[in-house]
């Protein structure tokens, strides 16, 4: 199974969340427009990767015979749904620069609690999980 799409969509939201991040030191309330656009654009990348991973990724896996990677897959199915929700619901409350600058200190605290657990999701993705994708692809 080629994933290499699946690993440029999460360099470009591992991208855009230190975007995120320098927006956000640089001062939230001055930068509401871009914080607020540059979630957008990334939801834009999240949806679709979610998307594509429940429709063909995790299948594929979970129909594999190699029993690891089948328990990998369910496990890491299981534990997104929490975290897609998470960051929908932030998405859906800070996709617009009023509400950022309306409220900067609630954006920091939503943004550091919801953006962390996706960045260490996906850093936890590139360390253990996709080069189990590849190792059964090569071996196949």
């Amino acid at each position: 199974m080629n994933i290499e799409k699946f690993k440029h969509q999460h360099t470009d939201i591992l991208s855009s969340i230190a975007r995120l991040r320098q927006l956000s030191h640089a001062g939230v309330a001055e930068n509401a427009a871009a914080i607020a656009a540059q979630i957008v654009e990334v939801s834009g990348i999240i949806k679709l990767h979610l998307a594509v991973e429940d429709r063909s990724l995790y299948p594929a896996l979970e129909a594999s015979a190699d029993t690891r990677l089948v328990n990998m897959s369910r496990a890491y199915r299981t534990e997104m749904q929490d975290i897609a929700q998470a960051y929908l619901g932030f998405a859906a409350k800070w996709n617009t620069a009023r509400q950022v600058a309306r409220e900067p200190e609630g954006f920091r605290r939503d943004a550091n609690q919801v953006l962390r657990h996706l960045f260490e999701r996906i850093k936890r993705e590139d360390r253990e999980f996709y080069p189990a994708i590849d190792a059964v692809a090569v071996a196949a």
